[in-house]
């Protein structure tokens, strides 16, 4: 019972405290704190209550000084107390409650004071080890307990070893005297705990660890972290943390490059062994892309009959020939769905012995095909088209440039641009929207001055490759539906509004219509595509780089075997479903590297002023796009300065910070 002149301790800020009661009222009592202060204390904080009274009259200083006397004392006396041989007695007994007088006087081995009962109790709050103060008695843990506290214990210490070598470390990183591996064996586990804290904050399981590290080491400036990891040698400057964020597979599994390793290039010979396998390796084939290209996928051909029709020949790699369904090339490539290209480089949908090598189609090399042969009249219209499996070789290779360059003066090319301005007008006259922005190439050969192009994607090259390559896709998909067969189908609703029609349109027109766009559909029945003014759509012209490419192409080859059907519509539906969560991952990774770089480029601008294209005007917003990089910006409408769509306004780069992916521009 407590009653005034009791000695009591209780427990403020982690520390043991006594106090002098000088009242008692309503589980409250009021006391003197060794500290000197009054204090209202409830009666539950309470830990222990002298047996002897001592004077509440005595004055403030003489009580505040027996109470650091009496404290003191405990605290040295509780130093001196040894707890395990005590609990080797106790915990093998049934019940593992006892009162703290009970092992106090076990302890001591007989009747015990105010100070040694208090030192003891002292001792059990400062060791949990083999004790727990619980409800007023002490509770004797279990040998299972004892032995993962120690475990526990154990890990702690090493880790404030582990804690105190890290910053160290890390300082010697900064100053660029990083030890060897050998002389800090902990590094890449530090270094890679570092790494995931950077990238996944307070869910990365060391985060709290290596905030402790950076902040003993003196390192808390903003991205102090990323900046240690590259004097390390473990990310670039520009490393890429979208990716690294991600569950992107990057490096090809086991099993993948094993059976890659085993493929040889197929011949002739071995090819036309399918009956099936028409031999067009006499046509005049020719590839037609960009100057970096190295996964070739698909090549053209055109003839002029004598009866004045015209053959034009679509040639796709017949990835199929390599990637059987139940190859793990073909799980792996559903598992990417797509290779991802980024300014540095890119991740292959394939291994690169297959996308730039057996499934490419190389100038000179034989190379197997799904191939569309469609006869046209000489305005464009289409007479009649077959899809057939097929053996090419790529008489010439010419990228956009150089086939803009030829276009006017050689026979074929000229040819092939009537047949895609036929085939352009067509599609725009069933209602075809024609949107294509310029190209943004990010040049980072010079990391310190980072350049951006826009390239026109609508040259006539650029253009009679796009209008080829929807064609097939058009009689792909129109081959399957009109056979009833489940497969991939692109679809697109009318837009909300229309602003546009006809070839020639406007960099502000082609951008104010796709804010009215609506959202493309992947369905395993055919739907009629706006956009593109076409029936029904799939994709079957990039199987290197898209696995519903590369599906599609499975499905087409083994109906045009005689097969039948091998994907049924619930495999189709699945399909989707895997195919747009995994294009959802692969797009976030491209479009967030896109905005990095140019963020890089826009960095040294800041403060700068740039134009920018009105794109859509709001109540709240109005949405631009800055000129020189197409880049999507917005900014709250201003009073004194009204603008409208197709307006080309400056504005104030303010911010622009690309670690942290921030841009903030003013009027």
């Amino acid at each position: 019972m407590i009653a005034p002149g009791s000695l009591i301790e209780f427990i403020d800020g982690g520390r043991f405290l006594c106090g002098l009661v000088s009242g008692v009222a309503e589980k409250k009592i009021q006391l003197l704190s060794q500290n000197g202060r009054e204090i209202n204390l409830p009666e539950a904080r309470v830990l222990s209550v002298s047996r002897q009274l001592y004077p509440c009259n005595a004055g403030r200083e003489a009580t505040t000084a027996l109470l650091r006397e009496h404290n003191d004392g405990r605290f040295a006396l509780a130093g001196t107390i040894d707890l395990e041989p005590l609990w080797e007695i106790v915990c093998e007994e049934t019940d593992s409650e006892f009162s703290p007088d009970f092992l106090t006087e076990l302890h001591f081995g007989g009747v015990v004071d105010d100070d040694q009962r208090a030192a003891f109790l002292r001792a059990v709050f400062a060791d949990p080890l083999f004790f727990k103060y619980k409800n007023g008695q002490i509770v004797a843990h279990t040998p299972e307990q004892v032995a993962h506290l120690r475990q526990q214990r154990q890990r702690e210490q090493e880790k404030a070893l582990l804690l105190e070598r890290a910053a160290q470390e890390l300082q010697a990183i900064v100053r660029g005297e990083p030890a060897a591996p050998a002389d800090w064996p902990d590094r890449e586990r530090c270094l890679h705990w570092l790494a995931q804290s950077i990238l996944f904050g307070s869910e990365a399981p060391e985060d709290e660890f290596i905030r402790q590290v950076l902040k003993k080491a003196g390192l808390t400036a903003p991205h102090a972290g990323h900046e240690l990891l590259v004097k390390a040698g473990v990310w670039d400057q520009d490393e890429n943390l979208a990716l690294l964020r991600s569950d992107q597979p990057v490096e090809f599994p086991e099993a993948c490059l094993h059976i890659t390793e085993t493929l040889h290039e197929a011949t002739a010979e071995e090819l036309l062994g399918d009956p099936k396998r028409k031999d067009l390796r006499g046509l005049p084939i020719l590839t037609i892309d960009g100057t970096s290209t190295r996964d070739f996928d698909d090549a053209v051909h055109i003839a002029c009959k004598e009866n004045g029709q015209i053959e034009l020949g679509i040639h796709i790699t017949d990835v199929s020939y390599y990637v059987p369904v139940k190859s793990p090339l073909f799980a792996e490539a559903k598992e990417r769905s797509t290779s991802i290209y980024f300014p540095e480089g890119h991740i292959p949908m394939l291994p690169k012995q297959l996308s730039l090598d057996l499934c490419s189609l190389i100038q000179g090399r034989i190379r197997p095909t799904i191939s569309f042969l469609v006869t046209l009249n000489p305005d464009g219209s289409l007479i009649h088209s077959t899809i057939v499996p097929a053996v090419i070789e790529v008489k010439r290779q010419l990228s956009y440039r150089e086939a803009d360059n030829l276009i006017d003066r050689d026979p074929e090319l000229a040819a092939l641009n009537v047949v895609r301005q036929q085939l352009r007008q067509q599609r725009v006259d069933r209602g075809a929207l024609l949107l294509s922005l310029p190209d943004v190439n990010i040049d980072i050969r010079d990391r310190e001055h980072i350049q951006v192009y826009l390239s026109p994607v609508d040259t006539p090259a650029r253009n009679l490759i796009s209008e080829c390559m929807i064609l097939a896709n058009g009689l792909a998909a129109a081959y399957l539906a009109a056979r009833e067969a489940p497969g991939l189908f692109r679809s697109q609703p009318p837009p909300r509004k229309r602003i546009i029609a006809g070839v020639q349109n406007s960099l502000a027109d082609i951008a104010h219509q796709r804010r009215y766009l609506a959202r493309g559909e992947l369905t395993s029945h055919p739907k009629p595509h706006s956009g593109l003014g076409l029936n029904s759509y799939t994709t079957i012209t990039s199987p290197i780089r898209r696995f519903l490419d590369l599906a599609m192409q499975h499905q087409l080859s083994h109906m045009l075997h005689g097969h039948g059907i091998l994907f049924s519509s619930e495999e189709c539906k699945a399909f989707t479903g895997i195919i747009q969560q995994k294009l959802a991952r692969a797009n976030a990774i491209r479009q967030q590297r896109h905005r990095y770089w140019i963020l890089r480029y826009l960095a040294p601008k800041e403060g700068q002023r740039a134009n920018a294209l009105v794109v859509g005007v709001g109540p709240k917003r109005v949405n631009l796009l800055l000129c020189d990089c197409l880049f999507d910006v917005d900014l709250p409408p201003n009073p004194s300065f009204p603008v409208d769509p197709g307006d080309i306004v400056r504005i104030r780069l303010a911010r622009v910070r690309p670690l942290d992916n921030l841009l903030r521009i003013e009027w």
